[in-house]
């Protein structure tokens, strides 16, 4: 965890895409794009293959089964951007604002994801229809 006197400030940590099958769309970012590929771990019912964008990554989330949260927004919005994460400097603070402010907060807690990073969700219905993470840098 970054130090109050080392803030790297809120950034652009990832978009999460939900698709139908990763090998089918992976080559279109990796080759024809020339991102290049950043092994990921897979996490919360999702199959994920990463490709760096500049200082960003773009995750390209294939459901593990039809009852895991990809599984149902694909089955229900088909394939598209499933997420915007943040990266901050102190969540559990970041947290509280959001709270404090009347978002609807899907984790009230931090838990651990993708990368064994504390991550936590706001609900959509709060921040205009965008499913947004919040990932501690």
């Amino acid at each position: 965890m970054n130090s109050p006197s080392n803030p790297r400030g809120t950034r652009i940590a990832h978009l999460g895409i939900a698709v139908r099958d990763l090998e089918a769309i992976l080559p279109f970012y990796r080759d024809l794009l020339q991102l290049p590929e950043v092994p990921l771990d897979n996490a919360d019912g999702a199959r994920i293959a990463g490709v760096a964008a500049g200082e960003s990554l773009v995750e390209l989330l294939q459901a593990e089964s039809d009852d895991s949260p990809i599984g149902k927004f694909v089955a229900k919005r088909g394939p598209g951007i499933h997420h915007i994460c943040f990266a901050v400097d102190d969540l559990d603070a970041t947290l509280h604002r959001c709270k404090a402010a009347g978002i609807r907060l899907i984790d009230e807690t931090p838990r651990i994801g993708a990368e064994k990073k504390r991550i936590a969700f706001l609900h959509p219905s709060s921040t205009a229809g965008v499913l947004i993470e919040l990932s501690e840098h």
